[in-house]
């Protein structure tokens, strides 16, 4: 699949992004990163030009519960959600390939982490501190930020989770423009990391 900016080559070269599917090798993407960083509309958008389809894990997670993830904070707690995060994402991994959005939390859970380090490519999409708090501001479907102080709890996350979304094996500055712009910069990034890869530069 091509896109309006990597147009198919006239000279016979490969495209950027037959190139970054052949490489993938029927690998999945899975995107990490804070609430807000932009994971899911990325991530389909990043599907729908590699020709993948496109699976967000809370909503797997709401749809295997019965329950929103609201609920099941409530009514379990946390512990308990993340068990159920974990299992519905070692499930998707062992499945088809695809590009994965997982939640905020998802990547910073030791076992979750390593299941997703073995079983798929990880794209940190990395949020500025002002991008993440415009963006959340807009929805109340955030269990962590159901709180007086939004803002103290988003500067304890990035404090808690940036330092463990720093060993995704891409990072991407996720910024306030066009997706097409990010999803180039994901493209370009993915290009050399598995080029790095197929020539031995990247150990996985």
């Amino acid at each position: 699949m091509t896109s309006r900016r990597d147009p198919p080559p006239v000279d016979g070269r490969e495209s950027r992004e037959a190139r970054v599917t052949r490489l993938l090798a029927g690998r999945t993407i899975a995107m990490v990163g804070m609430m807000g960083a932009g994971k899911s509309s990325i991530g389909r958008r990043l599907a729908a030009r590699l020709g993948l389809p496109f699976i967000d894990a809370d909503a797997e997670i709401e749809e295997a519960a019965n329950a929103t993830i609201t609920e099941i904070f409530e009514q379990h707690g946390e512990a308990y959600f993340r068990d159920g995060e974990r299992r519905v994402i070692q499930r998707l991994l062992d499945g088809a390939p695809k590009v994965l959005a997982t939640g905020g939390g998802a990547f910073i859970q030791p076992e979750t982490r390593a299941a997703i380090q073995a079983g798929a490519i990880s794209i940190w999409l990395k949020a500025g501190r002002d991008l993440i708090l415009a963006r959340v501001r807009r929805r109340t479907n955030r269990p962590l930020l159901r709180t007086d102080d939004p803002a103290a709890v988003v500067d304890r996350l990035i404090a808690e989770r940036y330092p463990v979304y720093a060993e995704a094996d891409i990072h991407i500055q996720s910024r306030d423009v066009a997706h097409d712009v990010v999803i180039d910069s994901i493209f370009e990034a993915l290009d050399e990391y598995l080029g790095d890869e197929a020539s031995g530069k990247v150990e996985r």
